[in-house]
């Protein structure tokens, strides 16, 4: 929960590639008062299974220190300049409440 961005895959199945979501993230953040936003519903599948996890398990198009502003229908958050915990607090905080619990709960363990 650092804030990496994978836009590539749905489970373990390629969905696309990463076309120019990293350019654009970067072009936008180096602009001047440029801000790169990455927006997205809180879940997948019906509402069981969250889009805010504690690890990724497949590419990352966008890496953690590239991500700026992530943006569910709970809220957003910017995660330029913030610690690793305070990004892994910020990213549980608009994740869909059903699985704020269980991603907290991964944070206090380390995963």
């Amino acid at each position: 929960m650092h804030g990496a961005c994978n836009s590539e895959c749905v489970g373990a199945a390629q969905y696309s590639a990463s076309g120019g979501q990293l350019d654009f993230v970067r072009g936008a953040f180096a602009s001047r008062g440029g801000k790169s936003i990455i927006a997205c519903h809180s879940t997948a599948a019906k509402g069981t299974v969250s889009r805010i996890v504690a690890h990724l398990d497949g590419p990352v198009t966008t890496p953690r220190n590239d991500t700026h502003i992530v943006v569910t229908e709970h809220g957003w958050t910017d995660l330029k300049g913030k610690t690793l915990e305070e990004r892994s607090l910020a990213l549980i905080s608009i994740a869909h409440p059903d699985f704020r619990e269980q991603l907290e709960r991964r944070h206090r363990d380390g995963l």
